[in-house]
């Protein structure tokens, strides 16, 4: 697995306004040897990720106040080393990756229920992507 800081775990940020589903995932990837924090809206991601500098978000799409996209959109322009991995219940993924991509960025998108398996995979193919890849 990847470590941004020597000797460090890689650090991932979840958020999402549904607690069982954060709550969740925090076990799942801290079992698999990620330093997990948990939040439950957009805001708080964004105040989150600017505190503790998080090496990827996990966020869900849609939450009230700050949608998961316009806060992965926030953590970026404060954090560009910040990998982002998007998770949406929506059916029309297709019609999501549009409208990421209308605000000019590119983030990836996984249908909810997400597999455990396929998520740590991807994650761990996305923190070991050198810097400034996409």
């Amino acid at each position: 697995m990847c470590a941004f800081r020597s000797g460090e775990k890689p650090r991932v940020l979840v958020a999402d306004d549904e607690k069982t589903i954060a709550d969740t995932l925090k076990l799942i990837l801290t079992g698999a040897g990620y330093d997990v924090r948990v939040v439950y809206n957009g805001i708080a991601a964004v105040e989150k990720a600017v505190e503790w500098s998080p090496d990827l978000l996990l966020s869900d799409v849609y939450m009230p106040g700050l949608s998961g996209i316009d806060a992965a959109i926030q953590v970026c322009e404060h954090l560009p080393h910040c990998r982002v991995l998007l998770i949406s219940g929506q059916a029309d993924l297709q019609e999501l990756r549009r409208e990421i991509q209308s605000k000019c960025r590119r983030f990836d998108v996984f249908p909810k229920p997400v597999h455990p398996t396929e998520l740590l995979e991807r994650m761990q193919a996305m923190l070991s992507q050198a810097d400034g890849q996409p």
